[in-house]
């Protein structure tokens, strides 16, 4: 392991210096003194992720493919909301973020963890596909998320 100051490993040292740039953007994008986010500062961070902010690409990728492992609690007021929006201006709900894990054998996996209330808005909707951001992952990321629940992927 290669270490990064005392105690740290050098994933620790990128994440932490990723928090302070992330920070000093944000502090950059408020109101001259009033530490309020602009308004083009909010309308940049509603449609992000922290995990896809540098992914452009957005997919449609087939609802069936999805494997979302965590029940989701859902405000029906909320997925409502999203219906609405879905079929008056689609292009105004962000994309969701999911994970593509390769398989031991060379299987394709999506997992999917957030944007449970944009999902249950797409299902009602009775569409066949979502849009995504991809974010290639390995067996290791998706530890990170069910720990010893991991199954073993083919």
């Amino acid at each position: 392991m290669t270490m990064a100051g005392q105690g740290g490993s050098r994933g620790a040292w990128l994440g932490a210096a990723l928090l302070r740039a992330e920070r000093r953007a944000r502090l950059s994008r408020t109101e001259e003194g009033k530490g309020r986010p602009t308004a083009t500062a909010m309308a940049e961070d509603e449609n992000r992720s922290i995990h896809t902010q540098h992914i452009s690409a957005v997919h449609n990728v087939p609802m069936r493919v999805l494997i979302r492992p965590i029940p989701a609690e859902l405000d029906s007021g909320k997925v409502r909301s999203l219906m609405e929006t879905l079929q008056e201006d689609p292009e105004r709900v962000p994309p969701i973020d999911v994970l593509w894990v390769k398989g031991s054998e060379g299987g394709d996996y999506f997992y999917s963890f957030g944007g449970c209330h944009r999902f249950a808005a797409h299902q009602a909707l009775r569409r066949e596909t979502i849009p995504a951001k991809i974010i290639p992952s390995t067996l290791s990321d998706l530890r990170t998320y069910l720990g010893s629940s991991t199954p073993h992927l083919r």
